[in-house]
């Protein structure tokens, strides 16, 4: 049954560490290469990213060569900002693409990033049978933990996930959260097999996302910058009484542009300057929850 009530009037104080009004989560999405492609084997070609077009038949290398922009360039200028700003994210990593570009995320664990799991491929589990997402679910386990030296304790699905995607999570075990959700500012419990299974929602709308030409609501780096520090503000007033949380998502061959990385300056910056901001992993956020809730 949908839970269109959620906290209502009274949510509960999360008591985020230096009494934060707002605790700022950071995810960064790592498909390259997962995604589909003719060359890799794929029956299809990815046709999404910031034109919309679809290549049958044969390979598609200007899509190929655009995610692979994340991996060669994109992801240095953001690491690197990243880095100077004092920022820790969660990169929320597809299978494959760890597989294929381990060096990345050894270079995430070096700098503080926490790696959670993003699906093996950059694919829709919708209407994936159960036994493939199970297997899909260990197999990237599997690999994250190998690469990383940890085990993921965190869930992202794209888009939506199946009606089994909680489940054989919590069947899998070792997870403390998924994020496949929209519907709220702050964490929830919900139940799942008879187990309290934490969800911590995420966000479209302040998301690098909208650089898609699908989309097309930002453009500049000052587009997507105004619109989150905009929601940081609202969210930051509302603090005051009731703490919040605020997710803002990014993906190296979007945000990693030439005239797209200012943005990530103007919003720390400008939260920064506000104050009253914990950034915060997911995983830091989870454990908190769990320990105080």
């Amino acid at each position: 049954m949908r839970d269109l009530k959620g906290y209502g009037r009274t949510p509960p104080d999360p008591k985020w560490p230096g009494g934060a009004r707002v605790a700022v989560s950071f995810v960064i999405n790592f498909e390259e290469g997962a995604e589909m492609s003719l060359s890799q084997g794929d029956a299809f070609n990815e046709k999404v990213y910031e034109v919309t077009d679809e290549v049958v038949g044969v390979p598609d290398r200007c899509m190929e060569s655009h995610f692979e922009y994340g991996t060669k360039a994109a992801w240095w200028r953001i690491a690197n900002t990243l880095e100077r700003l004092g920022v820790a994210t969660t990169v929320s990593t597809c299978g494959m693409a760890a597989q294929l570009s381990p060096w990345l995320i050894e270079d995430a664990v070096k700098r503080g990033h926490e790696i959670a799991c993003h699906g093996w491929r950059w694919e829709k589990h919708a209407h994936m049978e159960e036994a493939a997402e199970r297997e899909a679910i260990a197999r990237t386990v599997k690999v994250l933990t190998e690469i990383a030296g940890t085990r993921p304790v965190g869930w992202h699905t794209r888009s939506t996930p199946s009606p089994n995607t909680r489940r054989l999570l919590v069947e899998e075990g070792g997870f403390l959260y998924d994020s496949d959700d929209y519907s709220d500012d702050l964490p929830f419990a919900t139940e799942v097999s008879g187990k309290k299974h934490l969800v911590i929602p995420y966000s479209f709308d302040t998301n690098d996302m909208h650089y898609h030409q699908g989309f097309h609501r930002f453009v500049t780096a000052r587009d997507f910058a105004d619109y989150t520090t905009d929601a940081f503000d609202t969210l930051w007033a509302e603090g005051e009484r009731s703490p919040k949380m605020m997710s803002i998502g990014l993906h190296l061959r979007m945000i990693g542009r030439p005239g797209r990385i200012a943005a990530l300056d103007r919003i720390v910056g400008h939260i920064k300057q506000k104050g009253g901001a914990w950034f915060a992993t997911r995983r830091q956020i989870a454990e908190h929850w769990l320990a105080r809730l």
